[in-house]
């Protein structure tokens, strides 16, 4: 990709293909202290309230920069890189490659919790580290009640829901969701009910004295291409029907419907969701209906299989932070009688850790 410069034109030059530059486009990106403000990078003018006879004056190319001067007096010198990397239509974000993983894995992605920790590079391979493979443990971090909220709002903004601004996930009487008990909790996607799904769950172990009670994690990323490849039929019918996830409490009923295999605009895996103690298919076609059960069974019992699952025991101080459009999360059975099992969560959403990550990146110069 490169830019040229032709009768005070601009062109940009991609794998053979030129196209020019509309000059409003450069327009609306001029940046000198006039027409932008430099510690919110808002724009100070209104760029609808422009005249659309905007054409460039002068042209100047170098290595690094682009230096205009328009017919309505406004110059601006844009670096090449940033007009690049728009016309790339590059997502930092979404272009960190996902690692897919099964049961082999075993080097965790671990980073130890310590003062000003927020805004060090470690955060930053934190966060790419998050990205990668869908969830990182944190180690120490400090077992106050309630520390998982500070923890979060360093990171971004929590995501309240009707649990709160956290919750506690330990044995109680007469719960409202199964968490809240010692039973086992197979691989599931949390709040599949809402719209949007919370992106990113947080867990922090407080106490953990009981011998059963393992974290499980399932890479729905690497279940979901195997369904793909194996059996093609299914990841169809599962991309194509929505079904109902509901959710019942005392003051309240949350109810969405959606895919449980959702892939973007290029036919690339964005999310999975999947708690069939919360689902309720439509009433279709008994054909296709045959088929979306059959799906929805084998895609369970890749969930379920040794050969996806990861488990583990969270220890006081550990926190975990999972991806919940990607990850299924559980825990194996424990007996409350041998002791606490405390853990406290909370939700985040993607334009936490991606806002962190990009002002990580800045700050740091990486």
């Amino acid at each position: 990709m490169k830019i040229e410069l032709k009768d005070k034109k601009v062109f940009f030059e991609n794998q053979g293909s030129k196209k020019e530059i509309h000059p409003f486009w450069l327009r609306e990106r001029v940046n000198g202290d006039r027409f932008v403000d430099q510690k919110t990078q808002q724009r100070l003018f209104d760029p609808t309230q422009l005249t659309r006879n905007i054409e460039i004056d002068n042209l100047s190319l170098s290595k690094d920069f682009l230096e205009i001067t328009f017919n309505d007096g406004a110059y601006t010198k844009l670096a090449i890189e940033s007009i690049l990397k728009e016309f790339s239509n590059i997502n930092e974000i979404k272009y960190i490659d996902k690692i897919k993983w099964d049961s082999s894995l075993k080097n965790f992605n671990n980073f130890e919790f310590k003062d000003n920790f927020f805004e060090e590079e470690e955060m930053y391979k934190a966060l790419v580290s998050f990205y990668q493979y869908g969830f990182i443990i944190f180690k120490k971090v400090p077992t106050k009640d309630n520390f998982i909220v500070n923890f979060a709002n360093s990171i971004g903004s929590i995501r309240r829901t009707n649990f709160g601004e956290f919750f506690n996930v330990k044995s109680k009487p007469n719960p409202n969701d199964l968490a809240y008990t010692s039973l086992p909790l197979a691989p599931h996607t949390d709040n599949p009910y809402r719209n949007p799904v919370p992106c990113i769950q947080m867990l922090h172990c407080i106490e953990n004295k009981v011998s059963g009670g393992l974290s499980t994690l399932v890479d729905g990323y690497t279940v979901v291409e195997k369904l793909k490849n194996d059996y093609p039929d299914y990841y169809k019918i599962l991309c194509e029907i929505k079904v109902r996830f509901q959710f019942v409490d005392q003051n309240i009923i949350l109810e969405d419907w959606a895919e449980m295999i959702n892939i973007d605009e290029d036919g690339q895996f964005k999310q999975v969701r999947f708690s069939p103690r919360l689902d309720f298919v439509p009433l279709i076609d008994k054909e296709k209906l045959e088929l979306f059960y059959s799906a929805r069974k084998k895609i369970s019992e890749l969930y379920n299989s040794d050969k996806f699952r990861v488990e583990f025991k969270l220890i006081p101080g550990d926190l975990i932070m999972m991806d919940n459009h990607r990850l299924l999360h559980g825990r194996t059975r424990y007996d409350a009688n041998e002791g606490n099992r405390f853990l406290q969560g909370c939700y985040i959403d993607y334009d936490s850790t991606e806002g962190k990550l990009k002002h990580l990146k800045r700050e740091l110069n990486i």
